[in-house]
């Protein structure tokens, strides 16, 4: 089976959640399954393998859970961008719009320099505010976004509007 297929048959729609009217598209059942999970971060690896990555960058949280083991097979390190206030150290912030509310992202000041380039990793693009908002926080500290992976994309929320003069990929388009 093509990889495309098995996550299709792997994602579960769970409606009205967070909130009524939203299906949300849990990506869970991949991590039940070692095999697709592999081929997942495989496939990311494949699409990006040409472009002297050396930092991932994993969105909180399901960005950190494809992220990280990209990383490690790049024999890279990982960067954590992640919720206002859940970050220790000195950092830089991006407020942005959600579609269904806003939030603020993070990063420590120090993950990221000029030298960088970097793969930013999550399980979905929707609307595009929170990958901008990563692409953001890569730039204020002068480093370069590489490029995006995603394991699904929700096309008519037209969040690749967002991306264009950024390399991305996504396994899987609705």
């Amino acid at each position: 089976m093509e990889l495309k297929d098995s996550v299709i048959n792997s994602v579960r729609d769970i409606p009205d959640f967070p909130q009524k009217g939203v299906i949300f598209k849990d990506i869970t059942p991949i991590l039940s399954d070692i095999k697709l999970y592999n081929e997942i971060i495989d496939d990311f690896i494949k699409n990006f393998k040409d472009k002297n990555i050396t930092k991932v960058a994993g969105l909180e949280a399901r960005g950190f859970l494809f992220g990280i083991s990209v990383a490690q097979k790049l024999n890279v390190p990982f960067v954590p961008i992640r919720k206002k206030g859940k970050l220790p150290y000195k950092t830089v912030s991006v407020n942005y719009e959600l579609e269904y509310g806003t939030a603020t992202i993070e990063m420590h000041e120090d993950a990221v320099n000029e030298k960088d380039n970097v793969l930013i990793v999550d399980d979905l693009l929707a609307t595009g505010g929170t990958i901008s908002a990563a692409i953001e926080l890569i730039k204020k500290l002068k480093g370069k976004v590489s490029g995006c992976a995603f394991v699904i994309e929700l096309l008519f929320l037209n969040g690749r509007e967002k991306l264009k003069d950024i390399d991305y990929y996504s396994i899987v388009k609705y």
